[in-house]
């Protein structure tokens, strides 16, 4: 029956348009009542979306059950889920892109629904690095780069009209995620920062290795020919 509303809705949607399709005249094209239509769908705007519910218990399902050795790639395979579900029937797929792209009101509740998918992709990485100090950010970042890759590559192939295998984009963008994100968790050390002179004083400090990089920390009536030579001492010494 879910299937049946959601096909009888789309084929007014290209026939009259979304706004000008009434539940009645879905429930009229599918041959049941208006009682039939509201135990699937709260309202018009979630026919639109008939498999994200189900999608979403999957990806929660699938996230509960993996082990903690790899969580960034974990989320990766989740957002693929959401891709499968997508690829599963690429004429309806390539129809909803098109129709949210010329409704405001269902391109506002499509990111509704791409906002759930990430915040249940950041609440199995917040449970994983729990112990960095970091961790919730990390996770809030991670699984926005995560949704924002599966995205891009997905739309790519509904733009082109659901020609070609959608995984090899979707696959490209995740494997970029990955490659930033996958390595212990912990304090970056480009975010420590170097010990500062006091108050008042001048001071230079340069990072080990051979692409150093030199901070030089002066007071504000400092001489300009008294800072240049300070530099130019720090870069000499190396």
């Amino acid at each position: 029956m879910r299937e049946v509303l959601a096909q009888a809705a789309f084929q007014l949607f290209l026939e009259r348009g979304f706004e000008r399709t009434t539940v009645d005249d879905i429930v009229a094209r599918a041959g049941v009542g208006r009682r039939s239509f509201f135990r699937y769908f709260p309202s018009k705007e979630d026919v639109v979306f008939p498999d994200h519910e189900r999608c979403l218990a999957e990806m929660t399902e699938f996230l509960a059950a993996v082990d903690d050795s790899d969580p960034v790639g974990a989320v990766c395979d989740a957002a693929r889920i959401v891709l499968r579900m997508y690829a599963a029937d690429p004429e309806f797929s390539v129809q909803r892109y098109r129709l949210t792209r010329e409704v405001p009101g269902l391109r506002t509740y499509e990111l509704s629904v791409v906002r759930r998918y990430e915040q249940t992709l950041a609440g199995h990485l917040r449970g994983r690095f729990r112990a960095d100090g970091d961790g919730e950010l990390r996770a809030e970042v991670i699984a926005a780069s995560v949704v924002a890759a599966h995205n891009n590559g997905l739309r790519l192939w509904l733009r082109s009209g659901g020609a070609g295998d959608p995984e090899a984009a979707v696959d490209h963008a995740l494997d970029l995620v990955r490659g930033v994100w996958e390595r212990p968790a912990g304090p970056s050390p480009a975010l420590e920062k170097p010990a500062l002179p006091a108050a008042g004083q001048s001071g230079i400090t340069a990072g080990p290795g051979d692409n150093e990089v030199i901070v030089m920390v002066a007071s504000k009536g400092t001489p300009m020919w008294r800072v240049v030579q300070q530099i130019e001492a720090a870069v000499g010494e190396g």
